[in-house]
Order: structure tokens, then C-alpha cells, then sequence
């Protein structure tokens, strides 16, 4: 059995992600399927000041049901590799 890589799944993982937002974005005219491409953003920030050194990190994710289902399906394809 081959070992797989855990680069070659965030790289799945990050293209199944892309497509399903940019189709996300394609059918946003489509009121229909709102539901489908309305978007909710994570945001994290972490931030500190150590006297020395001080950091502020800003991650933002922004996740609709269209990209969800292209990271299932980048799974399901990375699986079946």
C-alpha cells in the first residue's frame, strides 16, 4: 500500500476549496441558489506583545456550501488516489 502525502491533500483540500467558491461566485446571481453561495466568514487574530517581539496575525476563511462540497469531493478524489 502506498503512504500518502499530507502535501498532496492540502493541495486537494486548497483546489477543491477554490472551485467551490469560484462556482460560488459564478451562480451568485442565480437568487435561487442563494443558499448555496451565501458566505460566512471565520476570522482569527491572534495577537501579543512580549516586550521584546509583538505579533498580530489576521486569518480569515470565508466558507459557503459550494466550497464545502468542493473540499468533500477533494477528499473523496484524494482517497480514491
Amino acid at each position: 500500500m502506498k503512504k500518502k502525502n499530507i502535501g498532496t491533500l492540502l493541495l486537494f483540500l486548497i483546489l477543491g476549496w477554490l472551485a467551490g467558491s469560484w462556482i460560488a461566485r459564478l451562480l451568485q446571481p442565480v437568487k435561487a441558489l442563494s443558499f448555496l453561495t451565501k458566505s460566512t466568514l471565520i476570522k482569527w487574530s491572534p495577537q501579543a506583545d512580549l516586550d521584546i517581539i509583538s505579533y498580530d496575525i489576521t486569518i480569515r476563511l470565508k466558507l459557503c456550501l459550494l466550497s464545502l462540497v468542493g473540499i468533500i469531493i477533494a477528499v473523496w478524489l484524494y482517497r480514491r488516489k
